[in-house]
C-alpha cells in the first residue's frame, strides 16, 4: 500500500517540476521545498526544543494561530516552526523573525520526510483541521513524536470513511489525540475505533475574537466610510461580482462599497473595474483625496480584509456561488449582518447563523438587490442581525485554551491523555 502511495507522490513531484516551468505559483511550490533543508540547517537551533504546527494554507494558519501563539508565550525557550502546503500561505507568512520559523512542508516521500525530521526534531507535531500525510505520520510515530490534530472536523464524504481510505485510516490511528470541532466528528472517529478525542470546538472563534481587542485602525477606511453606509464584499469570485456590480451601479451616493476579491491578479481587478459605472479606486493606487472622489474601493492586496470588516455596516462573504464559502466569522465578530450565497453546506458556523437569523442567503441578483437594499436602508434590522452574530462568536470562544491545557503535559514531560 505504501509502495503505491510513494510512487504516486514521486510521480506528482516529477509532474510539478514540469509544470513549474510555466506556472509561477507551482514554481514557488517546488523551489520552496528545495530550499527547506538549507533553511532548517541555517535557522534551526538544536539546543531548543521545537513546537511544530502544520497548516495547509493561510486560512488554516489563522485557525491554528491562537494555539501556537499561546504556546509561544508559555514556552519562550522553545522554537516554533510553521509549515505550509501551499504557496498562498507561505508567501504571506515567510520572513517571520524571532523564535518562529516558516517553511514549506516536504513532499511526503521517505527521503524528504526523513531529512526534514532529522533537522526539525519536533517535540510535538500539530496538524490543523484536515492535514493528514501517511508517510509523515508514520515517521513521527516511529520516532515517538506525539502528533495532534487541532480543530479537526470529519464528514462522511471524506476518504477516511470510504473503502479506499485504508492508508489514511492507518495514519489517523497513529495520532496521539484529536481536538475536534463537534460531536459528529467525535462519533465518526469512534466508529473507526478511535477514542482519543476531545470536543474542543473551533479555534477560529478565538482568532476572530482577538480582532476586537488587537486590530489596528485603518485611517483610510475611516475617511472612506465617513457619512456613508458601507458594504464590504470579501473573498469574492466572478460569480459574486455578477450579483454585486449591478447593485453597486444603481446605488445612491449615500452608500460606499469595498470589494476585496479572493484573487488579486490584474485580470480579476480589471474585470471588476470594467463592470463598474461609478468611480472606483484601487487600494494600491490610492492618493490623497482619491477616496473622497470614489464610492468603490477595490482591495488589490491580501492581508487587510479582516481589519477592513471593522468599518462595514454589513458584509457579503464570497464563495457561496462558486468554489465554496469563505470565512463568515471575520465579519460576524464585529456585530454586523452577513450575506452569503447558497453553497454553505458543511460550514457549521454559517448553517447555525443562517438558522439563527444573523446571516441571510441570496440566490439571484434580484434576491440580492432586495435583501441588501433592505439592510442598507434599515439600521434596526442591521443591529438585530449583527447582535446575533456577535453573541454567537462570543459564546463559542475557548477552544484554544482547552487545547493548550491538553498539550501542556506533553511539553512538560508529565505524560498525556493516555
Amino acid at each position: 500500500m505504501f509502495f503505491l502511495y510513494h510512487l504516486a507522490v514521486l510521480l506528482s513531484w516529477f509532474s510539478l517540476h514540469l509544470a513549474a516551468l510555466l506556472n509561477p505559483k507551482i514554481r514557488s511550490f517546488v523551489k520552496g521545498r528545495k530550499d527547506l533543508v538549507p533553511y532548517l540547517k541555517r535557522e534551526r537551533d538544536p539546543q531548543k526544543p521545537l513546537i511544530w504546527m502544520h497548516t495547509a494554507s493561510l486560512g488554516e494558519f489563522e485557525q491554528g494561530a491562537p494555539v501556537l501563539e499561546a504556546l509561544g508565550r508559555s514556552y519562550p525557550g522553545h522554537q516554533l516552526l510553521v509549515t505550509f502546503f501551499s504557496p498562498s500561505g507561505y508567501e504571506v507568512k515567510k520572513g517571520r523573525t524571532g523564535n518562529t520559523l516558516v517553511a514549506y512542508l516536504p513532499m511526503d516521500t521517505p527521503g524528504q520526510v526523513k531529512a526534514f525530521l532529522d533537522l526539525a526534531q519536533p517535540s510535538i507535531a500539530l496538524f490543523v483541521k484536515y492535514e493528514v500525510w501517511p508517510e509523515l505520520f508514520r515517521k513521527l510515530r516511529q520516532q515517538g513524536t506525539p502528533t495532534f490534530m487541532l480543530s479537526a472536523i470529519f464528514r462522511p464524504h471524506q476518504a477516511y470513511f470510504k473503502w479506499y481510505g485504508g492508508l489514511l485510516r492507518k495514519a489517523l490511528a497513529g495520532v496521539e489525540h484529536f481536538f475536534v470541532q463537534d460531536e459528529r466528528s467525535s462519533q465518526m472517529l469512534a466508529d473507526l475505533g478511535i477514542e482519543r478525542v476531545t470536543v474542543s470546538g473551533d479555534t477560529r472563534f478565538d482568532r476572530v475574537g482577538e480582532l476586537l481587542e488587537t486590530v489596528a485602525p485603518l485611517p483610510f477606511m475611516e475617511a472612506f466610510t465617513r457619512g456613508r453606509t458601507c458594504l464590504v464584499a470579501g473573498s469574492t469570485w466572478p460569480e459574486d461580482h455578477d450579483l454585486l456590480l449591478p447593485f453597486i451601479n444603481k446605488s445612491p451616493a449615500t452608500r460606499c462599497f469595498v470589494i476585496a476579491p479572493h484573487k488579486t491578479d490584474a485580470k480579476t481587478i480589471e474585470a471588476i473595474e470594467k463592470g463598474l459605472d461609478r468611480p472606483s479606486v484601487r487600494y494600491s493606487l490610492m492618493e490623497p483625496g482619491s477616496l473622497e472622489k470614489a464610492s468603490i474601493l477595490i482591495v488589490d492586496t491580501i492581508g487587510l480584509l479582516t481589519r477592513i470588516y471593522r468599518y462595514a455596516d454589513l458584509a457579503y462573504v464570497g464563495g457561496g456561488l462558486a468554489t465554496g464559502l469563505h470565512n463568515t466569522l471575520e465579519p460576524a465578530v464585529y456585530g454586523i449582518p452577513v450575506l452569503i450565497g447558497p453553497a454553505y453546506e458543511g460550514f457549521r458556523e454559517a448553517s447555525e447563523l443562517v438558522a439563527a437569523g444573523g446571516i441571510a442567503v441570496v440566490h439571484t441578483p434580484g434576491d440580492f438587490d432586495q435583501q441588501c437594499g433592505a439592510l442598507m436602508e434599515g439600521p434596526e434590522k442591521r443591529t438585530r442581525m449583527g447582535d446575533i452574530n456577535h453573541h454567537y462568536v462570543q459564546a463559542n470562544k475557548g477552544a484554544s485554551r482547552m487545547i493548550v491545557k491538553g498539550l501542556q503535559p506533553y511539553l512538560e514531560g508529565n505524560g498525556g491523555f493516555l
